[in-house]
């Protein structure tokens, strides 16, 4: 079973090991959304992605870096 939108987390902890050199605070939600579609274990559909659930995602990924 994939990474779904919903695994806020889980997606934070993938984008910490994927991409270990950059601060979570300067990626931009198009960036960003397009990080968590290239994820190897991201199985969701790519229309269902919004504002706040980007946002989720990246609250949770300064999160794991704190």
């Amino acid at each position: 079973m994939g990474l779904k939108w919903t695994d806020s987390l889980d997606i934070a902890i993938e984008l910490d090991e994927a991409h270990p050199g950059v601060d979570p605070l300067h990626v931009n939600f198009v960036e960003l959304r397009t990080w968590v579609l290239a994820l190897p274990d991201f199985d969701d559909d790519a229309e269902h992605s919004g504002e706040r659930i980007l946002e989720a995602i990246q609250m949770a990924w300064i999160e794991e870096r704190a």
